[in-house]
């Protein structure tokens, strides 16, 4: 069963209301699906309100449908409030949106964010160095293989240095539209395409995607 934990609704970017983008993922086969809308401080109460509204009448499809945020091209010196105040408004699951190479994102991004473990996943974190890849590993951030065409160049550098520290990974979509949502086995595929063995793209799938609702859930 999948589980994508990077989407985006019209509250941001996204073509499609929470509500509806739940239901292709429902029809699509899904276990679960994050509500991951950019934000930053201009928008963060009023998306994490929203969305949650749609997470409850979600779970009458029996899906995990899960209240996250993707924090988005603030400033680094401000990182960690804008997590903080996310957490306080409510929100389940942290994304930060990674150095990928296709946006201008401040240098500086990737180390804050695997430096606090309130984070959940560093989205497509671009040529992440070694030491940024060992402290998402030492913090327990998941680093993520993204689907996403214009973030998804940097996905092999990304699985090799996350399997030479032993980081985990995720794979997700970055949906914006409903045809960017993946099956499991595409999302396998994906992964292998970023060399990663197969049973390591089924753990990146299936296991730790798992693991993540199952901590979200804990807390």
């Amino acid at each position: 069963m999948r589980i994508d934990l990077h989407t985006h609704t019209l509250l941001s970017d996204g073509d499609l209301l929470p509500i509806e983008l739940a239901r292709r993922a429902v029809a699509k086969g899904h276990q679960g699906i994050a509500f991951t809308d950019h934000v930053s401080l201009s928008t963060i109460e009023r998306v994490i309100r929203e969305a949650s509204r749609d997470c409850e009448l979600a779970k009458e499809w029996g899906i995990e449908a899960i209240l996250g945020v993707e924090i988005t091209h603030v400033p680094v010196s401000k990182i960690d409030a804008v997590v903080a105040e996310a957490r306080r408004l409510g929100a389940e699951l942290i994304v930060i949106h990674g150095e990928t190479t296709s946006e201008p994102v401040e240098k500086g991004t990737n180390r804050v964010a695997v430096s606090n473990p309130d984070v959940d996943i560093l989205a497509h974190p671009g040529f992440i160095t070694l030491d940024e890849a060992q402290a998402a590993k030492d913090n327990d951030i998941v680093l993520e293989i993204t689907s996403r065409a214009a973030h998804s160049a940097t996905n092999g550098h990304v699985a090799r240095l996350a399997m030479e520290v032993g980081a985990r990974m995720v794979v997700n979509t970055d949906t914006h539209v409903p045809e960017d949502l993946m099956t499991e086995q595409e999302a396998i595929l994906r992964a292998m395409a970023a060399g990663l063995a197969k049973f390591e793209a089924e753990k990146a799938v299936r296991k730790t995607p798992l693991e993540i609702v199952r901590r979200i859930r804990g807390r």
